[in-house]
């Protein structure tokens, strides 16, 4: 059995009402609602929030909202591992026992289903591991990072700043989208971050962090391209 959560607290600062905000023409959770339940993966597509205007948007796209989250997990600095693991035990408590939980981020747009059913895929058939989740290379080396200093600059690493960019190892960071796992590897919070994950790598024109006014009108702009790409396919 697999279960899917996707955190949606209400209390957004940088961008009010980020979760429920219209994003090219419906609310930016409907997403990774939309995603979770086209994918055929989920016995249950959970919703957890502190927000019965966010309840109520989540159960109009087709998810459920088994429960208002906590106080106690809704606050600026709660983590996701505490808000899943709450969603897992409240499982357990009326008798759902998922052996694999997917965390599915409510800012993501960009999502493909695709991508979702791979990092399931890949983690099934690879017992010995814990975690799948999505990841994307950084379009510029970043060991020829630079930091401001003063009035001017200074590079983080001054011996690879004459180095081509082909001789630099490539990195790649978290995109954001969504975090499968062993639901005993959450519960046991095991490190996503480790040699134990598998990287879903994903496109970098389907990754857009949204923390900004900027970031929300970059991923409108992203959002658009691909949609048209997808239809002159």
């Amino acid at each position: 059995m697999n279960l899917a959560i996707i955190p949606a607290r209400g209390g957004s600062k940088r961008i009010p009402g980020k979760n429920i905000r219209s994003f090219a023409g419906k609310p930016m959770i409907a997403y990774s609602i939309d995603v979770a339940l086209e994918s055929g993966l989920f016995e249950h597509v959970w919703v957890s929030t502190d927000s019965e205007e966010i309840a109520n948007v989540a159960l109009q796209y087709g998810a459920d909202v088994p429960f208002i989250r906590p106080e106690a997990l809704s606050d600026d600095y709660i983590g996701t591992y505490p808000v899943v693991n709450h969603a897992i035990s409240y499982a357990n408590s009326v008798g759902i026992d998922p052996k694999f939980t997917c965390c599915i981020y409510a800012t993501a747009p960009l999502i493909q289903r695709k991508y979702l059913i791979e990092g399931f895929e890949r983690l099934r058939s690879e017992p010995d591991m814990d975690f799948a989740f999505s990841v994307t290379s950084f379009a510029f080396p970043i060991q020829r990072a630079i930091r401001l200093s003063g009035k001017g600059v200074r590079p983080f690493e001054p011996g690879n700043m004459a180095k081509r960019s082909q001789d630099l190892e490539e990195a790649y960071h978290d995109a954001g989208q969504f975090y499968w796992g062993y639901s005993k590897s959450f519960i046991n919070n095991k490190s996503t971050f480790s040699e134990q994950s598998i990287p879903i790598i994903l496109p970098r024109h389907l990754v857009q962090d949204i923390d900004t006014a900027e970031d929300w009108q970059r991923a409108e702009l992203m959002f658009h391209a691909y949609m048209q790409g997808v239809k002159c396919e």
